[in-house]
């Protein structure tokens, strides 16, 4: 099985970087009202020219976004879609472009056909552009509203920067978000460094890095399991249906996973952020977490280390920065092989944390399998080389192939 490290991105620069502020605020009454409807009316608008565009796909027609604007612009003048007009016409506008990206990244083999939307299970949200809201000193007003939104400004926005686009949206544990999208100045390719390191996901302990530092694993969901317990057998125990108790049931459910999925979030950025600033390169292993969480005994842990989100977050901000970061392909044996005389262990069962090499050479596990994928990335990264399991020869020697690298276009 041959083994391959591929660059994952490679700052080139980062000017003119558009970044998400993302706020809490706290509508009145009728602000929450006027949003519900929003929401409720975009997503009737998302689902209606899903029907059309399927409806004439199975005619062997193709329907466009500028068709679906079309058919909202005569849906809006019958007597049945006529509710239509009592919400701003920017977010279901956005809807139907949004369509029309989901359209696209499928017919690209990207991404899966779109879905309808559901009442109970999609996000709550609205997009706003420039012709949906008002923002002046500090003060934001969406259309068909009279009264600014009550924001709480966490961090301020960039000097001088404007919002192109505003999503508003409201989470299943009832807290309302406002997200705005603008050009951030301030992020800039840092210093080039010589640093570079490599990392290794874990359960035990969420990373491990080749200098031998050891992360723990906090194991949020963990922690809040038997709340979490308690009050899902409390959702259970209620009648089926939009009751009232049902709902509160349910929102207090979704506040316990809120707060689990806040604390893993803050965690990540915070580790992200220094592995990217201390370090030019970044070496991780290419793990495909959809697959690993079909082992049942594993996929809750799995899931609460999050390492997706770890990786996405790693790669995004390294681009943003001017930093590297190299996947090594998964079947790389990087815990079995010696990191010091090149030597493949036949096996290398989960329950072994520490062994020693015929060479003499003792080996933490996971600090080892972290000392292999940085050399696997430098090697790439230096001479372009890509990387074949090594194989013991009948001397008792490694012998290492090389082939062309594979790199992403």
């Amino acid at each position: 099985m041959i083994s391959t490290c591929r660059l994952v991105s490679c700052g080139r620069g980062a000017n003119h970087v558009k970044r998400a502020f993302k706020y809490r605020f706290y509508p009145s009454d009728a602000q929450a009202a006027e949003l519900s409807r929003t929401f409720g009316w975009v997503r009737k608008v998302y689902v209606l020219a899903l029907a059309a565009r399927a409806e004439a796909w199975a005619r062997q027609e193709r329907v466009n976004y500028h068709q679906t604007s079309a058919m909202l612009t005569a849906w809006k003048k019958t007597e049945e879609l006529a509710f239509l007009n009592d919400v701003s016409s920017v977010p279901l506008q956005q809807t139907l472009r949004h369509l029309q990206t989901a359209f696209t990244h499928f017919f690209g083999k990207r991404a899966k056909y779109p879905r309808f939307k559901s009442r109970k299970k999609s996000r709550k949200s609205a997009e706003y552009t420039t012709r949906g809201f008002r923002f002046r000193d500090g003060r934001m007003t969406l259309a068909k509203m009279a009264e600014p939104l009550d924001i709480v400004w966490s961090r301020p926005l960039p000097d001088g920067s404007k919002s192109s686009t505003v999503t508003v949206s409201q989470d299943a544990a009832g807290r309302w978000f406002v997200s705005l999208l603008c050009e951030d100045p301030h992020v800039t390719p840092l210093p080039h460094t010589d640093a570079a390191i490599g990392i290794d996901v874990g359960l035990n302990h969420l990373l491990t890095l080749s200098t031998g530092e050891k992360i723990a694993n906090p194991r949020h969901e963990r922690r809040d399991r038997a709340r979490l317990a308690k009050a899902q057998r409390e959702l259970s125990r209620k009648a089926k249906g939009d009751g009232a108790n049902r709902r509160k049931a349910r929102r207090k459910v979704a506040k316990i996973h809120a707060r689990i999925a806040d604390r893993r979030r803050d965690l990540l950025h915070k580790l992200t952020t220094r592995l990217v600033r201390d370090n030019q390169t970044l070496v991780i292993e290419d793990l495909t977490v959809r697959n690993l969480v079909k082992n049942h005994t594993l996929a809750r842990a799995i899931s609460d280390a999050s390492w997706g989100e770890f990786r996405s977050m790693l790669e995004y901000k390294a681009a943003w920065y001017g930093r590297q970061v190299i996947a090594v392909d998964r079947f790389f044996p990087s815990s079995r092989m010696c990191s010091v005389c090149g030597t493949v262990q036949d096996r290398m069962p989960l329950s072994v944390r520490t062994w020693t090499c015929a060479c003499g050479a003792a080996h933490d596990r996971d600090v080892n399998a972290a000392k292999n994928l940085l050399a696997a990335g430098l090697a790439v990264s230096v001479c372009g080389a890509g990387v074949r399991p090594q194989r013991s020869s009948p001397g008792g020697q490694s012998a290492v192939k090389q082939k062309t690298p594979r790199r992403e276009p």
